[in-house]
């Protein structure tokens, strides 16, 4: 992954890529979930509604609510069955289009002979759709499962409402098996908010891109050029061999991650540019950052590839 983005034209764009309303599950119609985030201070939102036949296989339309500081990205959560322990699969494709097939998936319990998982994330992302394995800790996911998805762009690491309802929102083990295992994934962090619980405002995406709107913001999330955060900001990355450089907004803590148990960790009081050695990471082909500020909410990069 290429970090040039940092300081390429543009801005950063705030979005949450993992929402329902009253199309499927929500308790809000589409127009009140818009309104709500834009107010709320973000920049973009995809309502992924479940793409399920319970619901008439919804592709939520909301470009009616898109105005010159809120775009709309149409998108669904895809289902299908099923994983190793018998569960329905649950994929998001942001950036759907509304003449997408369904699978078959008339509700929300698995169906004998339907689609697999593999096969309808790759046909999502031939259709243009940006792909993501949704809450691989909640869904019970296996190794197996997911080494199945060829397809994704991303697992998402942090899913807010299973955080505040279940306890089960992380999504590291499954991404790192698939770094480990030579898959150049992305990560996200999304709310998956349906306003029946606090699961909202909690977790989402910082996009790198020229302009607020669908084309540009797809083509920045499929190219890797974002971060994910619950609060604190990463302002630049600077890798050499030796070491990376991390300019953020105040942090406590500034962590770079690696294949296995290596890492490289700094404590300290509002930092905000720091300098990490990476010779305990000097074997591993992926990094990661995270940064933790005094509050204890967390922001992540992507993985970045070390060249040999």
């Amino acid at each position: 992954m290429s970090l040039d983005f940092f300081s390429t034209p543009g801005k950063f764009y705030r979005g949450n890529l993992h929402t329902h309303s009253t199309m499927s599950d929500g308790r809000f119609s589409p127009k009140e979930v818009c309104a709500r985030y834009q107010k709320q201070g973000y920049d973009f939102i995809s309502l992924t509604d479940h793409f399920v036949g319970l619901f008439n296989y919804p592709i939520t339309d909301a470009s009616e609510f898109h105005n010159d500081e809120f775009t709309t990205i149409m998108g669904v959560e895809l289902h299908t069955g099923s994983t190793d322990k018998g569960n329905l699969w649950h994929l998001l494709a942001v950036g759907l289009p509304a003449d997408f097939t369904p699978p078959n998936a008339p509700n929300f319990r698995p169906v004998k002979g339907s689609e697999s998982a593999s096969d309808l994330a790759q046909r999502a992302r031939d259709a243009g759709a940006f792909v993501v394995i949704a809450h691989p800790h909640w869904s019970g996911l296996s190794e197996a499962d997911a080494k199945t998805i060829t397809a994704a762009h991303a697992v998402e690491i942090y899913n807010h409402g299973c955080v505040v309802d279940n306890d089960r929102g992380e999504g590291f083990l499954t991404l790192e098996h698939l770094l480990n295992s030579g898959r150049k994934l992305n990560l996200i962090a999304a709310d998956d908010a349906h306003f029946n619980t606090p699961d909202f405002f909690g977790g989402w995406v910082m996009v790198k891109a020229k302009q607020n709107n669908q084309k540009d913001l797809l083509a920045a999330l499929k190219a890797g050029e974002f971060y994910s955060s619950t609060g604190p900001k990463i302002n630049d990355l600077r890798i050499s061999k030796e070491d990376i450089e991390v300019e953020c907004s105040s942090a406590t803590t500034i962590i770079v991650q690696g294949e296995g148990t290596s890492m490289a960790t700094l404590h300290g009081k509002s930092m905000t540019s720091e300098k990490l050695s990476l010779e305990r990471l000097s074997n591993s082909p992926w990094i990661r950052v995270t940064i933790v500020d005094s509050a204890g909410k967390r922001a992540w990069s992507n993985p970045i590839w070390v060249e040999a």
